[in-house]
């Protein structure tokens, strides 16, 4: 796929079929965050991939928990990919797991996936049960939540574009 147009035409979605991603798009997708640019090459991000129901209920009661409401912040999606950084490996660690985030995002796009960055991580992880969520899974404890990335196909036809403001860009 073209990389304009799937910059341009990618959206998020808030709505998916409970069919599980293939394993073939799971692959090309996370290959795509671990090439994301990191500062000083330290790749300090972590990227956990969670496609276990029960598991994916419990992370989107969490996420729902740091608003105070009780649905479901993961639209259905049966992936999440949650991106750590760690502030001890670089000082960019946060603007590397937002770029991690990124490639996760448009990858999805280009193998026919469709995604949707979910906030809260970081109030998700600094909870006693994400920290214990952290432990099991092997994270280090100095991580910190940076994003959610839920991934799946969706169950509407994505939107078209809103126009780009005017003055999004200023030429000097």
């Amino acid at each position: 796929m073209d990389a304009l147009f799937g910059l341009k035409n990618r959206r998020s979605v808030r709505a998916y079929k409970p069919e599980q991603i293939r394993p073939d798009q799971l692959n090309d997708i996370l290959e795509a965050g671990t090439f994301a640019p990191t500062g000083m090459g330290k790749q300090s991000p972590t990227i956990v991939v969670v496609q276990d129901p029960q598991l994916i209920a419990k992370l989107s009661r969490m996420n729902a928990a740091v608003m105070g409401l009780n649905g479901d912040p993961f639209y259905g999606a049966p992936t999440v990919l949650i991106v750590f950084g760690n502030p001890n490996t670089a000082p960019t660690w946060l603007e590397d797991g937002s770029l991690v985030m990124g490639n996760l995002l448009n990858a999805a796009f280009a193998v026919g996936v469709d995604s949707c960055w979910i906030h809260r991580a970081k109030q998700m992880f600094e909870s006693e049960e994400g920290k214990a969520l952290m432990r099991e899974w092997g994270v280090p404890e100095e991580c910190v939540g940076i994003g959610n990335c839920i991934l799946g196909y969706a169950a509407a036809p994505l939107p078209a574009p809103k126009p780009r403001k005017a003055d999004y860009v200023i030429r000097v």
